[in-house]
């Protein structure tokens, strides 16, 4: 079990500033074009990631934000 333990200590390391940080330093090393082509299967690679994990923590984010918004509306009512 100590997957587990080490995936949830790697989200919690998670932010999303710095996976956009991440993102936006892949495409500024491939745009320049000298890379090794393994390389940049890598850097693609983890961009993808990077941005999967970002679209969910987007998604969740206006999950809870809708809910909240909603609660209030059941308050005001």
């Amino acid at each position: 079990m100590p997957r587990a333990k080490k995936d949830a200590a790697k989200k919690e390391d998670w932010n999303y500033e710095g996976a956009i940080a991440t993102i936006e330093q892949a495409i500024e090393d491939l745009e320049t074009g000298e890379l090794p082509l393994a390389e940049v299967f890598d850097q693609f690679t983890q961009a993808v990631k990077q941005l999967q994990q970002c679209d969910q923590f987007l998604r969740e984010k206006q999950s809870e934000a809708q809910l909240l918004i909603e609660t209030l509306g059941e308050d005001a009512g």
